[in-house]
């Protein structure tokens, strides 16, 4: 990349920064006149995926972002696409709005270079390898975790750019009973309800919910594509006296989305996780957990021109043991996994394989020598389809004071090669003797953790070996090497009634072979969220930027940055009761993250054009319950 360029992306990361310097004097101001040993949880919470072991963030020696209940519950978005997109580290592609097709790129690596847990059952397609998170309902979970930065050596194929995990409600207290109604522009229309609250040592949640709309053009001159999604959601669990757990997990979502493809056409959709666990106290100091699950991801397509079902049941049995030696831990652990196509085809071919298994092993040393403090993880995994890969990763951190933790870490990842690489079934589109992309990654970091208010600062280089790319006859081949540098900054403050959360991203995702920027990322964003409670009352903002991106690897089809604003109102208007407002996109601004193309029979031309996304878009729900 051209380093003139480079400079002026780093100088306009460091302007946007700058209303961080006056939030953090606002926090200090605050911080002055209260216990500096005391930190709200939400500004340093727990979490779990980065180290699988509860540590709150600053101990984690991860860049990771927590979505809270509290905050989806404000922002109430229709869409995860539009929780996570311009989050740190994070860009969100689609192909139009509500139901779309949509990517999600973590420190610039590809959609499929990153794994999604549904608590902590894996959810995704291995024909193209990517998790459908367009289709995801964001009301059925509670709490969602961004781990950035590789966890290979942690969660196995695919952890290049990082994990996001979603966490559905345990269920605790007395029955509490929740329900939603609510509806809006593009004759949308929302409804919900959920059972959740525990008894002796048994908690329950039960959740349904229902959106359907008519959408709005993917295209310019287009016409509404539609989409409708049903989903539910049962989660029972059990403690005994003993300190032994029992459990089980089922959510299943399904609908359809209309969408264009020279004409019109739709996909019919499932999206399931199955689970059942065991967890149990061996002795004092190690306690084991066993999880038998089964994931699914099915997409029945019929468009002008063909015809394909692609569906992937991925079964696994993950066994983990924890053992404690004082202030330091160890996490030992075993997995088999299998990938099954069922009755994929396309075009009336099917693959010419339709199953893999892969086994692992892995072992993580969690060491605390205060104020030093150590991650040490190592995984080994032997895949059907492409042989053994290992992974490791070894993640140092220095308390300097304390509220100030540097960080320093290098860690290796690997992205299986997907069915469609593999073995998809036109002649001359695949490649079974694809070998695994591999990288290595090196991360330095500082977070400033204080009673109100926090930042975090990270730089890391990522590089990718083996990337897999089409030749000159569209054939998968490992030729590429990639380049991936970035800086974030993000920043979180609680002052009396205030929230505010900032995220800065600045990505140089370079194709070392060609120089050119890796296709559909953008390198510089920007979001900031503003929330206040206003007694029965509340309000807030979120503004997001991103720069311009490219929609090919030749960097000839551009798609300009945009800017947009969306706000939101709450009104508790009694006991139990309340109403919520959102606007999304309030300036109606046109935008496109991404373009497909027509085909000219006549000249053979591809015709490119602009997926867009929909302009503004008002929604009202009526709420009852504790929310």
């Amino acid at each position: 990349m051209n380093t003139s360029h480079a400079f002026r992306g780093l100088s306009r990361f460091a302007l946007a920064a700058l209303p961080l310097a006056v939030i953090a004097h606002a926090a200090q101001a605050q911080d002055v006149s209260s216990d500096g040993d005391v930190t709200h949880q939400t500004l340093n919470p727990m979490v779990v995926t980065a180290a699988l072991a509860p540590r709150t963030a600053d101990e984690s020696l991860a860049s990771v972002t927590l979505l809270d209940e509290a905050t989806l519950r404000r922002q109430d978005p229709t869409s995860l696409t539009d929780l996570l997109r311009g989050q740190p580290g994070g860009d969100v592609t689609t192909q139009g709005s509500f139901g779309k097709q949509s990517s999600l790129f973590l420190r610039g690596t590809g959609s499929n270079a990153n794994v999604l847990l549904i608590d902590g059952i894996r959810l995704r397609s291995a024909t193209s390898g990517a998790a459908a998170w367009e289709f995801l309902d964001p009301r059925m979970f509670e709490r969602a975790e961004i781990v950035r930065g590789p966890r290979g050596s942690l969660y196995g194929a695919d952890a290049v750019g990082g994990v996001i995990q979603l966490f559905t409600p345990e269920g605790e207290g007395e029955p509490t009973p929740r329900i939603t109604v609510g509806g809006g522009s593009f004759d949308s229309r929302r409804y919900g309800a959920s059972l959740s609250g525990a008894e002796g040592g048994t908690r329950y949640h039960f959740a349904a919910s229902r959106f359907d709309t008519e959408g709005a053009p993917v295209r310019r001159g287009g016409d509404d594509k539609g989409y409708d999604n049903t989903t539910g959601l049962v989660r029972l669990s059990h403690t005994f006296d003993g300190g032994a757990e029992v459990g089980m997990l089922a959510l299943r979502g399904r609908g359809s989305t209309e969408f264009d493809a020279s004409g019109p056409a739709e996909d019919d959709f499932v999206q399931q996780v199955a689970a059942v666990y065991a967890e149990a106290p061996v002795t004092e100091t190690w306690s084991s957990r066993l999880t038998l699950s089964e994931a699914r991801d099915e997409r029945d397509t019929l468009a002008p021109t063909y015809a394909s079902l692609f569906e992937t049941r991925t079964r696994t049995a993950n066994w983990k043991n924890t053992l404690a030696f004082g202030p330091h831990e160890l996490v030992l652990g075993a997995e088999y996994s299998e990938d099954d196509l069922g009755d994929s085809q396309t075009s009336g071919l099917s693959f010419d394989e339709e199953s893999r298994d892969n086994r692992a092993v892995f072992a993580q040393a969690l060491l605390d020598f205060l104020p030093l403090t150590s991650q040490l993880s190592l995984r080994h995994d032997d895949n059907e389809a492409f042989g053994e890969e290992l992974t490791g990763s070894l993640a140092l951190g220095y308390a300097l004071d304390d509220h100030h933790i540097a960080r320093a870490s290098y860690g290796t990842a690997f992205r299986a090669p997907t069915f469609n690489e593999l073995y998809f079934p036109f002649v001359g589109s695949s490649n079974p003797d694809l070998e695994a992309e591999t990288s290595d990654t090196v991360e330095i970091g500082v977070r400033g953790q204080y009673a109100n208010w926090f930042w975090d600062l990270a730089a890391y280089q990522t590089d990718v070996d083996e990337l897999i790319a089409l030749d000159a006859s569209f054939r998968p081949v490992n030729v590429n090497q990639a380049r991936i540098r970035g800086v974030e900054l993000s920043a979180g403050v609680e002052v009396d009634d205030w929230t505010l959360a900032t995220a800065l991203t600045w990505t140089d995702p370079e194709d070392r072979a060609t120089g050119k920027r890796l296709a559909r990322r953008a390198t510089q964003s920007l979001r900031l969220d503003i929330d206040r409670e206003l007694g029965d009352w509340s309000m807030g903002a979120t503004w997001i930027a991103q720069g311009n991106r490219y929609n090919d690897s030749a960097n000839q089809q551009r798609l300009p940055g945009y800017g947009i604003v969306n706000l939101r109102a709450g009104w508790q208007f009694a006991p139990l009761w309340s109403l919520r407002a959102t606007v999304e996109n309030v300036m109606d601004k046109e935008y496109a993250t991404a373009q497909g193309a027509d085909f000219d029979p006549v000249t053979w031309a591809s015709i490119p054009f602009d997926y867009i996304n929909a302009g503004r878009a008002a929604f009202l729900s009526v709420h009852f319950g504790s929310q």
